[in-house]
């Protein structure tokens, strides 16, 4: 555990409000404070971050994998460490490792990991996200259709059960897979119930909504989309104020202008959050890996099988950030928003994560004006520093 210090030189984004002339102080691995640099005690060690800005951690509640690792192909603690690990020098302090649809062994093992990672206090990990197996089959995306199938009374109970040893169980289900009554049961259980691989209509969505869905998997992409009579579950997604939305923000899976459109369209308290969506490639220079057997391909900032579907995502989510505030864009404290308070509040850790209040995770960004990372806290203690170029 980290000892106390503060961070100074820097502007401060504590999640609401930037601060100049601000120092951010750090105790036993919680912000304790945020002070006026004049004001601070000589007896706390002061680390000078030489400009730039210190901004909240970002949260990703969607990481299929990282530093080479698939969570699907290794669903151990070691993966998870690996996967955490990948994704903390581009700003992700706090992630949901996903697993795509699998078999129920696979998936009991994911579960069994994810368990003895919260025992071992793995840096970075926050939870899990189970992305099916209980999807349409007509969205189905990258996902194998062998493996998809209806929720059964053993899968929930196996869900409830996890739920009770995981800090966050995310869940992706289709109501074509799922009736509504369990996504109620799982809902009061603690579990994140969100919807996504669905051909599902508004008035299905807003039924599953009022049962205790409370996010939608990856906006626009394996969904319904909007039409003139039926928005489908992209328009439910704008247009139902409980629903929180996750993005892939890399210029492939969204137009710009169709973001424009959904952020401006889009119905609270629910938001529209950043996910990354990455799978095994983030932090590597690989140029394919395999998911259930079938190859994927890294080609021109894309993932996709050999008939072009795309699987998953090619993404970190400093990319995601720079492509949100320079492409579509939207101001810097919203995108930052997005990508740190805004899924934290979708899963609801916000009363920890996202921003920077005493008793906050230490989970630090710094950032030069350019958007780029400089150094990176987890709980207090510093997880990457940029090499200084020679």
């Amino acid at each position: 555990m980290s000892d106390r210090f503060a961070l100074t030189g820097a502007r401060i984004f504590d999640g609401d409000d930037w601060h100049e002339g601000a120092v951010l102080v750090v105790r036993g691995g919680l912000v304790e404070a945020m002070l006026p640099q004049g004001a601070l005690p000589g007896d706390i060690r002061a680390i000078d971050t030489g400009g730039g800005m210190l901004v909240p951690g970002f949260v990703d509640i969607q990481v299929n994998g990282g530093g080479g690792v698939m969570l699907n192909d290794h669903p151990d603690v070691a993966s998870i460490e690996t996967i955490c690990r990948a994704h903390a020098p581009f700003g992700t302090t706090a992630l949901l490792p996903t697993l795509i649809t699998d078999t129920p062994a696979i998936t009991a093992a994911a579960i069994a990991a994810g368990e003895a990672a919260v025992l071992q206090k793995v840096p970075g990990f926050l939870g899990l996200h189970l992305e099916g197996p209980h999807l349409s089959i007509a969205r189905k995306g990258a996902h194998d259709p062998a493996l998809i199938r209806p929720m059964t009374d053993a899968d929930q109970a196996m869900l409830i059960a996890a739920r009770q040893k995981l800090p966050v169980l995310l869940t992706t289900i289709a109501p074509e897979s799922v009736d509504p009554t369990r996504v109620k049961a799982l809902a009061e259980a603690g579990i994140i119930v969100s919807l996504g691989h669905s051909d599902t209509g508004h008035a299905t969505a807003k039924a599953f909504a009022e049962a205790g869905a409370s996010v939608v998997t990856h906006l626009f992409n394996a969904m319904s989309q909007i039409g003139n009579r039926e928005p489908g579950l992209a328009g439910a997604a704008i247009d139902i104020g409980a629903l929180s939305a996750g993005l892939i923000a890399d210029g492939i899976h969204v137009h710009p202008a169709t973001i424009r459109i959904a952020l401006d369209a889009k119905q609270g308290p629910g938001r529209i959050v950043l996910v990354t969506d990455a799978m095994a490639t983030i932090g590597t220079e690989m140029s394919s890996f395999t998911l259930n057997g079938r190859t994927i391909y890294r080609r021109d900032g894309s993932l996709r099988l050999a008939d072009g579907t795309l699987a998953g995502a090619d993404l970190d989510m400093i990319s995601a950030i720079r492509f949100m505030h320079r492409t579509v864009g939207l101001e810097l404290s919203e995108v930052l928003r997005m990508a740190s308070l805004y899924p934290a509040q979708a899963i609801g850790q916000s009363h920890r994560l996202g921003r920077f209040a005493n008793g906050t995770a230490a989970d630090i960004v710094a950032l030069s004006d350019d958007l780029d990372i400089g150094r990176v806290w987890i709980g207090g203690d510093k997880v990457f520093e940029a090499v200084a170029p020679r």
